[in-house]
């Protein structure tokens, strides 16, 4: 389930400004660019910047997100009757044959049921036409990447036109792994109001995730380093054959 900094309108309004450096997706941009993708299924959309980006270069694309509110900020933004929305999850599309699934930032790891997780890699499946690929990110869990976050290390202060000052920061609530849990803060200087977003990420191993796409029917074309993350996360390229 999609944190409360999704699904609160208040905080889905000010996702963006308080996380402007989206550099993260240049290189699926480049993906795209290398696939010669046309189509593109955007599953975990979020404020729709990844798909929009895409939309103002001509590409036909389609975000699918759980989390209302974020889908009301991406649709109100410039350029969002470009990009077809939906809302839910790759587990239960509609009819699509693209050239190219995508799942940016931690949307892979927002999935933390097992079976919820077969059945998103399956979605993606049936969604891509045959030798359309899937590409996703995950973070290595040996990196141990839940021992940065806390209040210390993400503390910042963003003054946000039209809504003022908002004071952020994260802590670490628990740590079982493969799961992780953790509560970001946020607090509004205009009217005082605090509101907090708990949310859990799943870990996992790399030899895990290639086991289950092979299940699912895939063929593991690529296991990449992220461009901005080097030694920290996994991209997987993951093909529906042809002929599927």
């Amino acid at each position: 389930m999609a944190g409360e900094v999704f699904r609160n309108p208040r905080l889905a309004a000010i996702y963006d400004p308080l996380d402007p450096d989206r550099s993260d997706l240049d290189a699926y941009v480049r993906v795209v660019e290398e696939f010669g993708a046309r189509r593109v299924l955007d599953i975990g959309c979020g404020t729709g910047v990844f798909a929009l980006s895409l939309a103002g270069r001509g590409i036909e694309v389609v975000g699918v997100d759980p989390a209302a509110a974020s889908l009301d900020v991406a649709r109100a933004k410039p350029g969002g009757d470009r990009v077809r929305w939906i809302h839910g999850d790759a587990t239960a599309l509609p009819p699509l044959r693209v050239d190219l699934a995508t799942m940016t930032a931690n949307a892979a790891q927002e999935i933390t049921d097992s079976e919820a997780w077969r059945m998103t890699l399956r979605g993606a499946y049936e969604a891509l036409r045959p030798g359309g690929r899937f590409v996703f990110e995950t973070r290595d869990p040996a990196q141990r990447a839940w021992e940065e976050w806390n209040r210390d290390a993400s503390y910042g202060v963003v003054e946000i036109p039209g809504v003022g000052a908002v004071e952020s920061w994260v802590d670490l609530v628990e740590v079982s792994e493969p799961l992780v849990s953790f509560r970001w803060t946020y607090v509004f200087a205009a009217d005082g109001q605090v509101l907090t977003s708990d949310s859990t990420l799943r870990s996992r191993e790399r030899a895990e995730i290639e086991a289950e796409l092979t299940a699912q029917g895939y063929v593991v074309d690529d296991v990449r380093d992220a461009p901005d993350r080097p030694g920290r996360e996994f991209v997987f390229v993951a093909l529906r054959p042809e002929g599927e």
